[in-house]
């Protein structure tokens, strides 16, 4: 029997963990171009959550506070909401894990990370039950001091985030690695598509001479890219 209630966008979605939250009251996005889009267009931070199909405190912090109306409102009316399921975006889950540890001291799921909209942390944490509990700050009072902070405070929070933003990039570049909040905008994720083209072998496969290993992260790239675009090419060289 068909599911006759509302969905919001992650209805168009495969990802199991993201259909999980199809029918919440909260107006969630997917990441992509347009939601990021609508957070610059509309001046709103962004309201970051990751997690996964199999994490018992996502399926908590969804029934305690996503299927609340009055926490949706919230939701709804201060940000841009968007879910990410780390087993698709391991990149994003990566980096703003990183960030909410800087942060906090610690990470885990669900991933509760406040964005400016220009993608940039400045307030995250984990799991957060509804109301004030055995020491933690509530879900109602954690989404009303962010909203009331990023309207009265944008000056300390932009420059906050900057700084977060610095030390992830130092952190990254010390690990032997190369890595920029700006792989995550359209425009790069096109470049990458680009890049791949040209480097693919017809022939022997793979985007490197020998020899040959997998590359998952431009496979899952590929992979996505033919889902929401239906590129024949880019699939074969996915596949």
């Amino acid at each position: 029997m068909d599911d006759i209630r509302p969905s919001n966008r992650l209805a168009q979605e495969t990802s199991p963990y993201l259909l999980q939250h199809a029918h919440n009251p909260v107006n969630w996005h997917p990441w992509d171009s347009e939601s990021l889009k609508a957070a610059r267009l509309e001046d709103k931070p962004i309201l970051l959550s990751i997690g996964y199909a199999a994490c018992h405190w996502c399926h908590v912090m969804e029934r305690e506070s996503f299927e609340d109306e009055e926490i949706a409102r919230q939701m709804n009316d201060g940000f841009i909401c968007i879910k990410v399921d780390r087993e698709e975006r391991p990149d994003l889950d990566d980096i703003y894990m990183t960030a909410v540890q800087m942060m906090t001291g610690h990470g885990g799921w669900p991933l509760t990370v406040f964005l400016t909209p220009d993608l940039k942390p400045f307030f995250g944490g984990t799991y957060f039950p509804p109301d004030d509990r055995a020491g933690m700050p509530g879900f109602r009072r954690v989404l009303k001091s962010v909203r009331q902070s990023y309207e009265q405070e944008r000056g300390p929070i932009e420059a906050a985030s900057n700084d977060i933003v610095e030390h992830i990039e130092k952190n990254v570049q010390r690990a032997g690695k190369s890595v920029s909040l700006e792989i995550l905008s359209a425009d790069l994720v096109k470049t990458a598509i680009i890049h791949y083209r040209h480097r693919f072998e017809p022939l022997f496969g793979g985007f490197s001479g020998a020899p040959k290993f997998p590359h998952p992260m431009a496979i899952s790239l590929l992979l996505r890219h033919v889902w929401h675009h239906g590129d024949a090419e880019v699939l074969h060289m996915a596949t």
